[in-house]
C-alpha cells in the first residue's frame, strides 16, 4: 500500500481570520506540504491541475519537478491531469521529462476534471469530453512505446513519423492511474489498457464507487491483465483529526460550512455519514479506513485530502504530523493482513522496470546523428536497430546500425 495527500490546489478564505493567501503563498505552501510529507513518512504527494481562480496549479509538473530537487522517496503525481485539454504530445514529452528528473518518482492520473470552460479556453468541445479522453489518451499511450509514430484521429492534426522526446526512464512509460467519479466508460479504459483506476472516494456513498471498481475489476480480468482481484486501485479519502473527537469537530466545522465545494449544504455530520469524509480521533480515522478493503478489496493507493478549505498551513502540518505518526502505520498492518499473496504491490518505477526486463539492463535511449525527422522509417535511436547517418534528412542513404 501507498499513502499519501493530494491537493487541489483552492485558494479559499480562512472563515476564522477572513484572511484570504496570495497564489505565491500557495504555492511556498505546497512545496512545504510535500516535503513535510515525506518527513513524517508518507509516500505520494499529488497535485490537480485547474486553469481558473481561485486553483493555482495550472502547471503540474513544474511544480513536482521543483518538489523532485528537495525530497529522495516521496512518489510525485496528479490528483489530475487533464487529458481533454492537454494535447496528448505536450503530456507525453513533460511527463516522461518529469521521470527522467525524479529518478522515477513519478506518476500521473489522467481525467477530464470538473470545470466546464476549460473545454473552450483550450478550443475544444465540452461535449466532445468522452471521446476526446479516449482518443487522446490512445495517442499518449502510443507515444510513449513506440519511438516513431504516424496517427490520424478526429481531434488534432495527424502525425508523421513523430517521436516524442525524452523517451521514458529505462524505456518504461509512467504508470497510469484513470481518475473518474462518475463515468464507467472511464473504468472501462482503465481496465483496457491494464492501467489504475483511481475512484475519488470523497463525494458520494461507497455504492457508486463501489459499482464503478467492481466493473473496472471485471473488465481488467476480461482484457487478460490477471484475475479481478490483481486490478490496480486507488481511493481518495477527506480527514480532518484532532485528539478528542470533539475537538476536531469544533475546529473543522467552520471550514466545512463555508468550503466552495460542499459548504451551505449538508451538515458536517450528515457528509460524514454519506462519505468518507472523518472528522474525528485518529483511532476513529483508523478505524473507518481500515474498512475500505471490506468494500473495495484490496487496494493498491489511499490518498487523503487535507489542505482545502482554507486551513492555514500550520494545521494541516499538524494534520501531516498525525498522519504520518499515528494513523498510516497502523492503516499498513491492517491494510496487510491476510493480503492474498497475488495481490500485487501499488506500482513503482522500479518495479515496473523490473517487470519489463527482469534482471537484464534496461533501455537507454542514444538517439542516432540528427536526420531532422523520422519519415525515413525506423528509429532515430541506436538502441533500436537503425541509424541514420548525418545528412540523412537532406536525401543521403541510410545504414543499419
Amino acid at each position: 500500500m501507498q499513502f499519501g495527500i493530494f491537493s487541489v490546489s483552492d485558494i479559499t478564505e480562512d472563515p476564522t481570520t477572513g484572511k484570504t493567501p496570495s497564489e505565491a503563498e500557495k504555492i511556498r505552501n505546497a512545496v512545504t506540504l510535500a516535503k513535510h510529507a515525506e518527513e513524517v513518512g508518507l509516500d505520494v504527494f499529488a497535485i490537480g491541475e485547474h486553469h481558473n481562480p481561485p486553483f493555482w496549479s495550472s502547471s503540474p509538473t513544474t511544480t513536482l519537478a521543483y518538489i523532485a530537487g528537495q525530497t529522495e522517496r516521496l512518489i510525485l503525481s496528479t490528483a489530475t491531469t487533464l487529458i481533454t485539454t492537454n494535447d496528448p504530445v505536450r503530456i507525453a514529452e513533460d511527463y516522461a521529462m518529469l521521470q527522467h528528473v525524479s529518478g522515477g518518482r513519478m506518476d500521473l492520473m489522467l481525467g477530464r476534471g470538473n470545470t466546464g470552460p476549460v473545454y473552450p479556453w483550450f478550443g475544444k468541445d465540452i461535449r466532445q469530453g468522452l471521446p476526446l479522453s479516449i482518443e487522446s489518451y490512445n495517442l499518449l499511450h502510443r507515444l510513449w512505446r513506440e519511438d516513431v509514430v504516424d496517427w490520424e484521429g478526429q481531434f488534432r492534426t495527424p502525425l508523421q513519423g513523430f517521436t516524442a522526446t525524452p523517451r521514458p526512464l529505462d524505456g518504461v512509460a509512467p504508470f497510469v492511474w484513470h481518475g473518474s467519479i462518475r463515468t464507467p466508460e472511464i473504468a472501462e479504459q482503465a481496465a483496457y489498457y491494464g492501467d489504475g483506476f483511481f475512484a475519488n472516494n470523497i463525494f458520494w456513498p461507497k455504492e457508486h464507487y463501489q459499482r464503478l471498481i467492481q466493473l473496472y475489476r471485471q473488465r481488467y480480468a476480461h482484457y487478460g491483465h490477471g484475475t479481478p482481484e490483481q486490478a490496480i486501485v486507488g481511493l481518495g479519502g477527506q480527514v480532518f483529526m484532532a485528539a478528542k473527537s470533539q475537538d476536531a469537530v469544533n475546529q473543522f466545522r467552520p471550514y466545512f460550512d463555508n468550503a466552495p465545494v460542499y459548504g451551505h449544504g449538508p451538515s458536517l455530520e450528515d457528509f460524514s455519514e454519506m462519505t468518507p469524509l472523518t472528522v474525528g480521533s485518529p483511532q476513529q480515522v483508523i478505524d473507518r479506513y481500515a474498512a475500505m478493503r471490506e468494500t473495495f478489496g484490496d487496494y493498491q493507493r489511499q490518498l487523503f485530502l487535507v489542505d482545502h478549505a482554507g486551513l492555514p498551513l500550520k494545521t494541516v502540518l499538524e494534520q501531516l504530523d498525525i498522519l504520518g505518526g499515528e494513523v498510516v502505520p497502523v492503516l499498513r498492518k491492517e491494510l496487510q493482513k491476510d493480503r492474498p499473496v497475488d495481490v500485487p504491490d501499488a506500482p513503482t518505477h522500479a518495479g515496473l522496470v523490473t517487470a519489463k526486463y527482469g534482471d537484464g539492463p534496461a533501455r537507454q535511449a542514444v538517439p542516432g546523428a540528427n536526420r531532422g525527422d523520422n519519415l525515413t522509417a525506423g528509429s532515430p535511436y541506436q538502441d533500436a536497430g537503425a541509424v541514420a547517418p548525418a545528412g540523412a534528412a537532406f536525401g543521403l542513404g541510410r545504414k543499419e546500425a
